[in-house]
């Protein structure tokens, strides 16, 4: 009879040297991957190259919506689109607006658009602003 092996390796034989070289390297890209991604994940949303924000939804009527908003530019102005739209009751969009906020928009100042609508509007909704480049509003 012959005496069992003394190790694992022994017994289911060991994995090749080229087959972990393999596994760590792919390992590795995948990590770096990842990284290279966040990273550019991070640099795309850090500093906006505009960015808005709601301040106040005023009153509406049969016909108009109006809305309070403030636009903020990161390194210096651009040619930027601001978008709303109201909507009724039932969740219809009763009106929407699509316009370019002032180039010398200041940080702390107010700005209130009017746009016209079908019928009476329930709710506005910011839906924020674009630049040149700029997928997602801000």
């Amino acid at each position: 009879m012959n005496a069992p092996p003394d190790s694992l390796e022994q017994r289911y034989g060991a994995p090749s040297r080229t087959g972990r070289l393999v596994v760590l390297v792919l390992g590795a890209l995948v990590v770096v991957g990842l990284l290279v991604w966040l990273v550019w994940a991070i640099a795309g949303s850090a500093d906006p190259a505009v960015s808005s924000q709601e301040v106040s939804k005023d009153e509406t009527d049969a016909h108009h919506a109006w809305i309070t908003y403030q636009v903020k530019y990161g390194d210096g102005p651009v040619d930027a689109t601001c978008s709303v739209k109201a909507v009724a009751k039932d969740g219809t969009t009763v009106g929407s607006l699509s316009f370019k906020p002032p180039r010398d928009a200041e940080p702390d100042h107010a700005y209130k658009v009017t746009f016209r609508t079908t019928s009476m509007a329930d709710s506005i909704a910011w839906l924020g602003c674009t630049a040149p480049g700029q997928v997602h509003p801000h």
